[in-house]
């Protein structure tokens, strides 16, 4: 199904891929090596738009909804990072790509790294930014006055959707600000953004992410334990995350080089995606 794109961003076909018991939502763009885009909360594959054009004049680029996110199937179960990392596998089967770039941000992260450490062989180099680890060694600092408080908020079954319920605009729109340091987003993904996340169902899903990070932790923990990272790999921070994940990745990886974008939010892809270029391309390049 072709999709009409908004300004900056290339052509992209939207795919229904049944991958892993669901059917995904996939963008693709380009050709050459795949490079798999992996968003977090409260994005869906639009999050990619400003990078979707420059990275399809050199790749096959592959940017799913989420499981329960934006057009994927809206799941009972299976928000843990390693269903989610099959889930993004099956989405490679499925496009006949064996190997790939993997690139995440938020809640994509730990699922991007996990991929890494249980599929070596499929992930070619890894780019993550703005994210936590579940409680790897080296978020200390980051955390050292609790988590942020959303984390508690969503992680309670049934209470944050049955609040928020009406409200999702307010709620989806103070993240976009607060993670753009005020600057905010493009208009019509900002409203991509909010219809995707309106409704129950849709509350439910993002939050499911949330009441499974004790799983997910213990999966990477793991992990971990018995598996170094052996790709190559870039740690991107901003605000607030800053250098949390790249000292989290350092005891476990081979390969890894860590930067901090400054002046930027949160939501690296849409506050300074030349910035994000500028450092990824390179990245990509050398380690080709």
């Amino acid at each position: 199904m072709a999709h009409t794109s908004p300004p900056h961003t290339a052509a992209v076909d939207l795919r229904r891929i049944r991958t892993n018991g669901i059917d995904a939502n996939v963008a693709v763009a380009g050709s050459g090596p795949a490079i798999v885009l992996l968003h977090g909360f409260p994005h869906t594959w639009r999050l990619w738009s400003e990078l979707i054009g420059p990275l399809s004049a050199h790749y096959r680029v592959i940017a799913p909804d989420l499981r329960g996110f934006g057009a994927t199937t809206r799941a009972p179960d299976g928000y843990d990072a390693g269903t989610l990392a099959a889930d993004i596998a099956g989405i490679l089967d499925a496009l006949g790509e064996s190997t790939a770039d993997v690139v995440a941000i938020d809640a994509g992260t730990p699922v991007a790294v996990l991929l890494a450490l249980r599929h070596p062989d499929r992930v070619r180099r890894l780019v993550v930014m703005e994210a936590l680890l579940g409680t790897l060694p080296g978020a200390e600092d980051f955390l050292a006055a609790g988590p942020p408080w959303w984390f508690g908020f969503h992680a309670v079954p049934g209470l944050a959707e049955t609040v928020l319920l009406g409200h999702e605009a307010r709620y989806i729109e103070w993240f976009l600000t607060t993670g753009t340091r005020g600057r905010g987003v493009r208009a019509d993904i900002r409203d991509a953004f909010i219809d995707a996340y309106t409704g129950a169902d849709a509350l439910r899903c993002a939050f499911s992410y949330y009441r499974a990070l004790p799983t997910s932790a213990h999966q990477l923990e793991r992990a971990a334990a018995t598996t170094r990272l052996t790709t190559p790999t870039l740690a991107i921070g901003a605000h607030p995350v800053g250098n949390a994940l790249e000292r989290q990745l350092r005891p476990i990886t081979d390969d890894l080089a860590g930067h901090l974008i400054p002046e930027c939010g949160h939501i690296i892809p849409l506050d300074r995606p030349h910035e994000l270029l500028e450092l990824m391309m390179p990245f990509l390049v050398d380690h080709g």
